[in-house]
């Protein structure tokens, strides 16, 4: 992970909470105290974002952290993931902020392993989009990796993806990736986002290196995957649920996009407790 754009993002995050102070810890505990907590799983998932958790009471300073897991790593209720020893008043004061990050990207890792398991022994691989929360792209990809997906592009500087309203623009496919390949990079790869057989036809004679099925029903997928033939990558992507993602992978494509990785995942509940006061260092 770029620590540098994270740092950055956590100092924000740490503004917004505390744009001057904290008054109630401020006010409550005296500079000096100290005390050991316990981060404690209440449901079971997968841990993601250890690392980010531990980096907010860096910055905040006089925190160490004793980890019993390690991110991927299966953690169920009531298991001790981790012991905070330090500043009574910096654990108390990003503690919001730091459950912040690691819920949601606990919940982002959960529910992307439950989509790979589905596809397990297929070959087919499971791919996020870039529906993420804004300034929260690099905490929410780093989660599906964990949980043993593949992220698609960072960003629009990536590579090329020409979808519909590119096309509808430039008049065509043909026309969309003729202007790219006069202003692109030769080592961008080309994606295009089909939504008929016809433009499959169209794709492949300009010879772009993936092609996207978008909102096919699973029969015309099985033949788009016929005409392609192996000629490009075959990525699906719309409506994809745990529910029918074994009928879109029967189809043949080498990848599924989906957006509910990132936009649709319910947060794994964490929570800091147990807190016990430690004799003052002198």
């Amino acid at each position: 992970m770029n620590w540098l754009i994270i740092d950055k993002l956590i100092i924000e995050a740490i503004k917004e909470d505390v744009p001057q102070n904290d008054i109630t810890t401020e006010f409550i505990i005296r500079d000096e105290r100290i005390c050991s907590v316990d981060l404690i799983a209440k449901e079971t998932g997968i841990i993601a974002g250890l690392p980010v958790f531990e980096r907010v009471f860096k910055i905040l300073g006089e925190v160490n952290i004793e980890f019993f897991k390690h991110d991927g790593d299966v953690v169920n209720v009531g298991q001790c993931i981790a012991k905070l020893r330090g500043k009574t008043k910096h654990i108390l004061t990003g503690e919001r902020i730091a459950l912040n990050y690691l819920q949601r990207m606990s919940g982002i890792a959960t529910l992307t392993k439950a989509y790979v398991d589905k596809l397990e022994g297929t070959g087919v691989k499971i791919l996020d989009t870039r529906k993420t929360t804004p300034n929260m792209r690099i905490f929410e990809k780093y989660a599906v990796k964990i949980g043993g997906g593949c992220n698609h592009r960072y960003n629009l500087s990536d590579s090329v993806l020409i979808k519909e309203n590119h096309i509808s623009a430039a008049g065509g496919i043909k026309a969309a990736v003729n202007i790219i390949r006069q202003n692109v990079s030769f080592v961008k790869k080309i994606e295009v986002e089909v939504e008929t057989l016809e433009q499959i036809y169209e794709a492949l004679e300009v010879g772009v290196d993936i092609i996207m099925l978008d909102n096919m029903d699973v029969e015309s997928m099985k033949k788009s995957v016929e005409i392609i033939d192996k000629k490009t990558l075959v990525e699906a992507s719309g409506n994809v649920t745990l529910d029918n993602i074994l009928t879109v992978a029967s189809s043949g494509v080498d990848y599924i996009s989906v957006g509910a990785l990132t936009h649709s995942y319910k947060v794994l509940d964490l929570s800091m407790k147990n807190l016990v006061n430690r004799p003052i260092l002198s």
